[in-house]
Parts: structure tokens; sequence; C-alpha cells
């Protein structure tokens, strides 16, 4: 039985290697399996990253232009509010103008009928001494000539009104 033994032991240990072997083949094929996994889920996250990238870039590119549109908005505001300032000062400038005028014109409107009312008056105060004169068979003192200059003066005064 001697010799049987050894070769027992000696099959017993290469079996014992064959095993171990294949417990690290079994082994070294799972963890193959994993690392070819773990590199398709980094190809993976590279492609998602490298999108990111791109699309960060573009937003990046769309936020300056943005910014940029924003900064010319921003200078046109300014501008159109200048200039609403300067037509608004404009506006008040020609307002009290035109106030002024209307009050020229009102205080020449009024000059003009305290005229007429002197002209009025004075006309009234000639008639009188005309009636009186008449009623005394006195001379009129004014001939027709002067009551036509009268007239024309009159009507000049009065297209003066209304101009």
């Amino acid at each position: 039985m001697a010799p049987s033994a050894p070769r027992t032991r000696a099959a017993a240990a290469l079996r014992m290697k064959q095993i171990a072997l294949d417990n690290q083949s079994r082994t070294i094929r799972r963890l193959r399996a994993q690392l070819a996994t773990e590199r398709q889920g980094l190809a993976t996250m590279k492609k998602e990253l490298e999108d990111n990238q791109v699309a960060l870039e573009a937003s990046h590119k769309v936020i300056a232009g943005l910014t940029e549109i924003g900064l010319i908005m921003f200078k046109k505001i300014e501008k159109m509010k200048v200039k609403k300032q300067q037509a608004k000062a404009s506006h008040v400038e020609c307002h009290q103008k035109f106030q002024a005028r209307i009050q020229e014109a009102e205080d020449s409107m009024q000059a003009q009928h305290l005229i007429i009312e002197a002209l009025e008056e004075k006309d009234s105060l000639i008639q009188t001494i005309q009636g009186l004169q008449e009623a005394n068979d006195a001379p009129a003192p004014f001939d027709d000539e002067w009551e036509e200059e009268t007239e024309n003066t009159r009507t000049k005064k009065k297209l003066r009104i209304y101009l």
C-alpha cells in the first residue's frame, strides 16, 4: 500500500491545485466580466459628461448672448429715458411759451376791448353832441369824411382783434 499512498497524495495534491486553479479561473472570469461592465458604465458616463459639457458650453454661449442683449437693451432704455426727459423739458418749455403767448393775446384782447369800448363811448358822445347841436340848430363840426375814417379805423382794429 505504500506505493499507492504517495500517488494518492500526489493525485490529491494535483486535484487540489486543479480546484484552486479552476477557482482562480472563475474568479478571473467574474472579475473580467465586472471590469467589462464597469468599462461600459464608464463609457456611458464619459458620453454623458461629454454631452453635458457640450450642453454647458452651449448654455454659456446663450447666457453670454443674452447678457449682451441685456446690456444693449439697458443702454437703449437709458437713451430712451434721456430722450423722454428732454422731450418732457421741451414740452414744459413749449407749454410755458404758449401760456405766455396766450397771456399776451388775452392782454392785447383786453386792451382792444377797452379801446373799442372807449371808441363806442366816444361815438356815443359824438352822436349825443351832434344830437344836441341839431337840436340847437348849430353847424355839425364833423363832416362825412371823418366818419368814414372812423369806420375804417374800427374795421382795422376789429381785424387786429381776430388776428
